[in-house]
């Protein structure tokens, strides 16, 4: 899933100093959610012109002070496009992280391990819990999420937090063209990958 990131430079008034300078944040949002932090910059709220996010004048105080800014914002873009072309998830935590130098605290976790464990444990509680075709079941679900992972992102595998509901909504059209599976077959296959996205969640 494609995501932009929308950036914006903003004076904190609420943290001006006692010299009468203010520091300048930087807000990213991605998809809805937003993160701010300092540029490690200040200025005098006059010399600030808010509508152009800069500031104001041509000397080479402002000139300095403008050239940083949009340096800052080029770096933003260039960790934006890294994290496309690797697809990774683009959250607007783990983009923050990487600007300034943080590395993630949790791993990725990614989707085809947990849904192994998940069949593994039911083949063991056939006969007990599920049957015989339960597991079946499953297991062709499985098969078909990961050729879907492979059709779609060209990849073996995918991080349970980029699963989303385009992700839901594009599985539910490759089961229904590419794979010619009816209507009911169709709505199985989706209602066990649900199973295996509410384990996901609750750990």
């Amino acid at each position: 899933m494609i995501r932009t990131v929308c950036i914006n430079f903003a004076l904190k008034k609420s943290k001006t100093l006692k010299d009468g300078t203010a520091p300048v944040y930087l807000r990213l949002t991605v998809a809805g959610e937003r993160v701010e932090f300092t540029t490690r910059r200040y200025i005098k709220s006059e010399r600030w012109n808010a509508d152009q996010q800069k500031m104001t004048g041509t000397n080479e105080e402002a000139r300095v002070f403008n050239h940083y800014l949009k340096t800052l914002e080029q770096q933003v873009y260039d960790e934006h496009r890294k994290m496309m072309n690797a697809n990774a998830n683009i959250c607007v935590e783990d983009l923050k992280n990487r600007l300034l130098g943080k590395e993630q605290k949790e791993r990725q976790k990614m989707l085809i391990p947990i849904f192994k464990e998940h069949n593994k444990r039911l083949q063991l509680l056939i006969g007990k819990e599920y049957s015989q075709g339960t597991l079946t079941i499953f297991e062709t679900t499985f098969r078909h999420v990961t050729e879907f992972i492979q059709w779609q992102y060209r990849k073996g595998d995918i991080d349970i937090k980029a699963v989303d509901h385009e992700f839901i909504t594009s599985f539910d059209f490759y089961l229904r063209s590419e794979c010619n599976c009816a209507n009911n077959t169709t709505v199985k296959y989706v209602k066990n990958f649900k199973k295996i996205i509410r384990l996901c969640i609750a750990n």
